[in-house]
């Protein structure tokens, strides 16, 4: 019997299309679109959006720029701002963890 851990990786490295993106995180293509042309995703704006591709982390992304503009009432770019203090918050307790330094 597999462990959950390979299906994580290959989903890891599978792309992800718009639509894709924006199936399973229950929004629009276009609310994607905005944001990716707002600049809190990632992607190039200048081309076809349906040769964008995401990665799992943009999925995690999406999903907390929803929670943050739901639950905050917040714009794309607040909601991104405030996404990206997260992930720098999240990247330095795994510093302090892998450092040995237990974050409080």
């Amino acid at each position: 019997m597999t462990t959950p851990e390979p299906i994580v990786l290959l989903i890891d490295e599978t792309p992800l299309t718009l639509e894709e993106v924006a199936v399973s995180c229950a929004v629009s293509g276009d609310w994607i679109i905005q944001h990716v042309q707002a600049g809190v995703l990632l992607a190039n704006p200048g081309a076809d959006p349906g040769a964008w591709a995401f990665s799992s982390r943009d999925l995690q992304r999406v999903r907390r720029l929803q929670t943050v503009e739901r639950d905050f009432d917040a714009n794309p770019e607040l909601a991104g701002l405030v996404a990206d203090l997260l992930e720098e918050l999240e990247r330095l307790r795994g510093r302090m963890r892998r450092a040995g330094l237990a974050p409080e």
